[in-house]
């Protein structure tokens, strides 16, 4: 069998930024691409300064080279999340720590290396989750170097899960340059858009107008543009600012009627309508909200993100029923393998799986993604990194027809 000879990290940068989200939100002003301000998360040296990552490259006896990068979201440091991830702090720590315990091991089985380094410790505490994440992938692509398969057949082997050789609908994401990036995610035809970034009440209106408004131009601009067989999924992430501008349920409810008439006839999903400042409390509105929906028959999907981010978060609002979808925040997570297991764990209950992630990926974890997503078989993936909408839909396109492709050589 295959064993691992030697493991190397080299630094590397991402498909976006590292956000101060403490400091944007007290007083930070934006000037340009930049934000002004005096950083207030640990570790930031600016307000926003430029996405890290670390690729860790797995040797194998036999001369083979597998590799996956390490990344983390876009706002780390903050609710809660490990500290920001910088190259310099953490590629001593792969050669140190992770290197010696991963060199002589075999290659015979992706889901027992990724439990090991998931739930390895240094002086007590877990691996930062980036580190995690990546050196998982690179697992992920050692076996499967080593056993001659892809990737997908790695993780439908030890998962027992049977191949569907057809693609997964792809979101993206627009940025705050939601009419262009609109435009061109109708020119290339996505799936589901357009993400939106509603994140604050100015955008959404006061009393909703806004988005209502901007649904409306969506739809218009759809029809106006593509062909009558073009018929995409809306999802609009809102950051609790629905909650912000209508505190009360019923009048809550009354909106979603008028967002779901807005987007008629394209069915609509909306992520994160509120944010009831704790876990235990946005499982009850969450669930209650979606309750009151279903008793009006208005079918707009609840999209779970705050206060679910890793696999229990996710497991206890699916076991409440408080969402129609999960956001699976692939970097949040840790290692892929449990992003691979919350999939399951929402398909297996009935509620639906987005297999989403962060802007501040790179290529190669986006690929990785595409190919476990390609086994697990979610409701929808991310198009990452990035927010200029045109590589991350490229990336993750590509890769998953790439695989499809080489699936259906191999008579999968």
């Amino acid at each position: 069998m295959t064993k691992i000879a030697k493991v190397i990290a080299s630094r590397g940068l991402t498909g976006f930024y590292f956000d101060d989200q403490a400091a944007i939100k007290r007083d930070a002003k934006e000037d340009g691409f930049f934000y002004k301000g005096e950083p207030k998360t640990k570790g930031f040296s600016a307000v926003r300064q430029a996405g890290e990552a670390i690729s860790v490259m797995i040797i194998t006896d036999d001369g083979q080279v597998a590799y996956g990068d390490c990344a983390a979201v876009q706002y780390s440091g903050a609710g809660g999340r490990d500290p920001l991830f910088l190259a310099e702090d953490f590629i001593p720590v792969i050669e140190k720590e992770i290197a010696p315990v991963l060199v002589g091991e075999e290659l015979d089985s992706f889901k027992r290396l990724a439990e090991k380094i998931d739930t390895y410790k240094v002086d007590g505490k877990l691996l930062h989750t980036a580190l995690r994440y990546g050196i998982t992938q690179a697992l992920l692509d050692a076996v499967a170097k080593a056993k001659r398969m892809t990737r997908t057949e790695v993780v439908a082997e030890e998962y027992g899960l049977k191949i569907d050789p057809t693609p997964i609908p792809i979101f993206a994401q627009s940025g705050d340059d939601r009419y262009l990036n609109a435009d061109k995610m109708i020119i290339k035809q996505v799936d589901v858009l357009p993400h939106g970034l509603i994140n604050n009440v100015s955008k959404l209106g006061s009393k909703g107008e806004k988005l209502i408004e901007y649904i409306k131009w969506l739809k218009n601009r759809i029809k106006e543009n593509a062909p009558n067989t073009y018929q995409p999924i809306f999802h609009i992430d809102v950051y609790g600012t629905i909650g912000e501008a209508f505190p009360e349920m019923p009048a809550m409810v009354e909106y979603f009627g008028k967002l779901e008439e807005a987007a008629a006839p394209f069915k609509l999903r909306i992520e994160g309508p509120l944010d009831a400042g704790s876990k235990e409390e946005q499982i009850k509105q969450m669930k209650l909200l979606r309750e009151r929906l279903k008793e009006r028959d208005i079918k707009v999907e609840i999209v779970a993100d705050e206060w679910c981010n890793t696999l229990e978060d996710i497991k206890e609002f699916v076991d409440e029923k408080a969402a129609d979808m999960i956001q699976v925040k692939t970097p949040d997570l840790g290692g892929i393998n449990n992003t691979i297991e919350a999939v399951l764990y929402c398909k297996e209950n009935g509620v639906g799986a987005y297999q989403g992630g962060t802007c501040n990926e790179t290529d190669r974890s986006a690929q990785i993604c595409v190919d476990i997503a390609l086994a697990t078989r979610p409701c929808q993936i991310l198009a990452k990194p990035g927010m200029g909408v045109d590589e991350g839909v490229m990336i993750v396109y590509n890769q998953m027809n790439r695989v499809l492709a080489l699936l259906k050589a191999k008579g999968n």
